[in-house]
């Protein structure tokens, strides 16, 4: 039986994009077939080519969330550059852009106007706080969303709040992006029409804080700041192995505590304790709870350690680095990670995480160099040799 072809075969995206909310929305909408046309400044292109060099020279924001992308470098101050993008977004399917706040709308190029001009087109802007209200105007970098969001003041240990080691807004806002593209698709094949598609940052980070939300709203204080500690729940916790490893274990009922003391820490005795035969119980002994975990596990190394909380049914994980993760067993047994080209040679990049039985493996392209494919896609649009060499001359494409 032949393989389906990727869900979005056929369509073709636009973007002024920079940073990571954007990039990252339409990356995934290009690992599953669509043809995304990145639009870059002249000056530089997309900002976060110049975040680091880790990436053998290439910055690795840049390459998570560029890859299997078409990109041109137009300055759309000049009105040449403009009309450009304008004789593009004509013929696309979905136009997304994460300037900042009002940029857009001097351009002409926000989603009430494109699709007020183009009714079939799919057009996003993701904002930082949304186009309406006293913060719209405001700067809206990723640290300082999640400090706005609340999320800073749930993460970290009861002494230091800390912000999420990867940049929660951005994932965030570029996940709903990617999905209101799809539903907004969906839509347009029932109805013809596409129209605007709005995603801040401040609002998707918000609802990702829907637990530590509730629990304030509804019973009046937020959840405390445990570090790697459950708020309501012990032992859920990392302990330190004899080896230098950390292994979290997480105990979810009265049941496994028993399991957990019979088999593991061999004090069976402590299943039937009062100081420690219910969770409330626990919890509310937790620093004795957590020395006995603690020094049950410190006798072993992570190996035997997570070996004996297997056999006794306990949820339990390995505290990896990154470095750990790029080796994680998982991952290599279900073949997950692939090479993606990219101007200094190939790359390893995991596989996206929707799986689709059946179908074509998703299309993990290149990550282009600034401005790769300007010539080849202005001349789609019907440029002539001579006037793209203008351009370039003028510095209004490179």
């Amino acid at each position: 039986m032949n393989q389906l072809p990727l869900p979005l075969e056929g369509i073709t995206v636009v973007a002024v994009e920079q940073a990571v909310a954007a990039p990252f929305a339409t990356r995934q909408l290009a690992d599953l077939g669509a043809r995304v046309i990145k639009v870059e400044r002249v000056d530089g292109g997309d900002f976060a080519r110049g975040y680091d060099t880790a990436a053998r020279g290439l910055a690795s924001h840049f390459v998570w969330c560029n890859r299997g992308k078409e990109s041109i470098a137009l300055d759309l101050k000049d009105p040449r550059g403009l009309a450009v993008v304008r004789r593009l977004v004509a013929g696309a399917d979905v136009f997304v852009q994460n300037l900042a706040q009002g940029a857009a709308t001097r351009l002409g190029l926000d989603a009430a106007t494109l699709c007020a001009a183009h009714p079939r087109l799919v057009a996003v802007d993701i904002s930082g706080y949304g186009a309406g209200g006293p913060y719209a105007d405001k700067r809206a970098y990723d640290m300082l969303v999640q400090c706005e969001a609340g999320l800073v003041s749930v993460t970290g240990t009861p002494e230091q709040p800390v912000k999420a080691g990867i940049p929660a807004a951005d994932i965030a806002a570029g996940m709903y992006a990617f999905s209101g593209v799809l539903a907004a698709l969906v839509r347009r094949g029932a109805t013809g029409r596409g129209g605007p598609v709005e995603v801040s940052m401040l609002e998707a980070l918000a609802e990702w804080m829907g637990h530590p939300l509730h629990h304030a709203l509804h019973g009046g204080t937020a959840p405390e700041r445990t570090g790697l500690a459950h708020a309501v729940i012990a032992p859920y916790d990392a302990y330190p192995t004899a080896d230098g490893g950390r292994v979290l274990l997480s105990v979810q009922n009265d049941r496994e505590w028993r399991r957990l003391a019979e088999q593991v820490l061999g004090m069976p005795e402590l299943g039937t304790d009062p100081a420690f035969a219910t969770n409330a119980a626990r919890v509310a002994h937790r620093s004795r709870t957590d020395a006995l975990v603690g020094r049950a596990l410190g006798g072993l190394d992570a190996d035997e350690a997570v070996r004996r909380l297997e056999a006794a049914g306990i949820a339990c994980a390995r505290l990896r680095d990154v470095h750990e993760l790029a080796g994680h067993p998982q991952l290599a047994a279900r073949e997950r990670w692939r090479e993606v080209g990219s101007p200094v040679g190939p790359l390893r990049a995991l596989l996206p995480p929707v799986t689709l039985p059946g179908g074509e493996e998703p299309r993990m392209g290149d990550v282009p160099a600034l401005g790769e494919h300007t010539g080849a896609v202005l001349r789609a649009v019907g440029m002539t040799d001579d006037e793209i060499a203008a351009l370039r001359r003028d510095g209004v494409a490179a």
